[in-house]
């Protein structure tokens, strides 16, 4: 049981873990978003597509991330 517990917090990004404590300007990555909304990273892209999701920002040729600002603002939204 305790190697279960152990395995299950090594496979948590470390950005998911500490999401609570970045500031707002900080960005994350699709993993991250997709385990905060508990969705597929498709359905990310569809609700990108369609405003429920914030538009991410595109930090260099192959890096794309989301404003954690926003997100906090939209799952907030979401919750209402």
């Amino acid at each position: 049981m305790k190697q279960l517990k152990s395995d299950l917090t090594k496979k948590i990004p470390a950005a998911l873990a500490d999401f609570d404590e970045l500031p707002n300007s900080a960005y994350i990555r699709l993993p991250v978003v997709q385990r905060l909304y508990g969705i597929s990273s498709a359905s990310i892209w569809r609700g990108v597509k369609n405003g429920t999701i914030p538009m991410p920002s595109k930090l260099s040729l192959r890096c794309t991330a989301w404003n954690v600002g926003q997100i906090r603002t939209a799952l907030a939204a979401k919750a209402v």
